[in-house]
């Protein structure tokens, strides 16, 4: 069987701010329906390769591809067609604090302009309960928990019924059962919506369950790019360090990386 095209694909990718050059020549890809985690210590540009995909920034060198089509020179006007199909989960949730949650999740439906007001009604409720959030339409997000804000972001992601999903440190400052909730969650929608996803994490044991494949940045490199279970049993040195470090993390930890 001939290889899927990637649904979203680095090469050779590089990018700078002032004299520190975050990424250096990064190649990876993802396929259509798959999950790659990408792993690293903080500062290594997992964040930013999310955002040169939604052309928050724009990489100094290299290409960037999604759905086939190289968007590493696309002005704002042309990513605006890329988003409708590539949506982000920020790690603070990004919610409009001053609207209620439902509203928040209908806001991408009306923009859309296909439903009535009884139709966005309907699949906000719809929403919420994939989510794990029914009931809470009427509340405001500064009364939800962490991880409740992330659930509503990720409704108000799927409103956008987008092709892709891009997730930023979403187990950041949850308890561990919330972590655990949101990697089912991720996980169901990629198997039911067959979503394709990147996942930005330091947690291995969260990419473990998740992942298809696991791209590890360090120093501005690639160092590793392939399988969950190749990642964990490499013998290479920064990986074993990094494994053998997150290994001795207490769990109540997790609520704070």
């Amino acid at each position: 069987m001939p290889e899927p095209t990637p649904y979203i694909a680095f090469e050779g990718v590089s990018k700078a701010f002032g004299a520190l050059k975050v990424l250096d020549e990064v190649s990876f890809y993802v396929n259509p329906g798959e999950t790659l985690c990408i792993l690293g210590r903080s500062g290594v540009g997992k964040s930013v390769c999310l955002r040169l995909i939604m052309g928050f920034l724009h990489a100094d060198a290299g290409r960037i591809f999604v759905d086939g089509e190289e968007i590493s020179q696309f002005t704002e006007a042309q990513m605006e067609s890329v988003r409708k199909k590539v949506t982000m989960v920020f790690q603070n949730g990004a919610l409009f604090d001053s609207i209620t949650v439902g509203e928040n999740v209908a806001y991408a439906l009306r923009e859309s302009g296909e439903l009535n007001e009884e139709q966005i009604s309907t699949q906000v409720d719809r929403m919420l309960e994939v989510v794990g959030v029914a009931g809470m339409a009427d509340s405001l997000p500064s009364s939800l928990s962490t991880g409740m804000k992330r659930s509503v972001a990720i409704a108000r992601a799927l409103a956008a019924k987008p092709e892709a999903i891009l997730y930023d440190e979403p187990t950041t400052m949850v308890d561990p059962m919330m972590a655990s909730l949101l990697g089912d969650l991720i996980q169901r929608l990629k198997g039911k919506l067959h979503l394709t996803s990147i996942v930005v994490t330091h947690d291995v044991r969260f990419a473990q369950k998740l992942a298809d494949r696991v791209l590890f940045l360090h120093e501005g490199r690639a160092h590793f790019f392939g399988s969950c279970q190749e990642f964990e049993g490499s013998s290479d040195p920064v990986l074993r360090q990094f494994l053998d470090l997150d290994r001795w993390n207490p769990p109540v930890l997790l609520a704070t990386r």
